[in-house]
């Protein structure tokens, strides 16, 4: 039932257009670091080429992927139906960070919506794209998106938000440092 491909078809393109919420997995190299799974809201995801996808990273209470990629770069996203006819896909690739002072930033940012919270962007680079049925996925209504971490870094702002950084975001739980917290290291973004 599982279907391999090299690059995004343009049915996989409308399939992620239609989702509403995808699925992060990173790991560290070490067999005792945690492997983490996050889930992503809002429209935050980008189609850069049938090899190349983005999402727009928001300030969480952990930055588990970002330090994975570093050390690494593996990433899996996955999406799946929650309506319609059922699908899995997941996109596997090398995955890398774009913090907000780079020159990269200039280029990918205004492919975005401005939302506050911003805390970098991630940036696949797909060697594998897999398809497979989702037949045991249930069904689930779309209602909206939950505004909360919007209204949250709002009233933080800037200066808040980089102590967020500095006290939440400098390693990930198993102390890998993360391009937020080196860069912080040495001096502030």
């Amino acid at each position: 039932m599982g279907k391999s491909f090299e690059a995004l078809l343009p049915e996989h393109e409308a399939f992620i257009a239609n989702q509403h919420i995808f699925f992060v997995g990173s790991a560290p190299l070490s067999a005792e670091g945690h492997v983490n799974i996050s889930p992503k809201g809002h429209d935050v995801f980008r189609i850069l080429s049938s090899t190349e996808v983005a999402y727009l990273d928001l300030t969480g209470s952990g930055n588990e992927t970002s330090a994975h990629l570093a050390e690494n770069g593996r990433i899996t996203v996955m999406f799946m139906a929650t309506q319609g006819p059922p699908q899995i896909l997941r996109l596997y690739g090398k995955g890398r960070v774009v913090l907000q002072d780079s020159s990269e930033w200039a280029q990918l940012a205004p492919r975005f919506n401005p939302l506050p919270g911003v805390r970098q962007i991630m940036v696949v680079e797909i060697h594998e794209v897999k398809s497979s049925c989702g037949y045991s996925i249930p069904f689930y209504t779309y209602e909206g998106e939950r505004n909360t971490l919007q209204n949250w870094a709002a009233k933080q702002g800037d200066d808040g938000l980089l102590a967020y950084w500095q006290n939440k975001n400098m390693t990930s739980m198993d102390g890998l440092p993360t391009p937020i917290g080196q860069k912080l290291s040495t001096n502030t973004m």
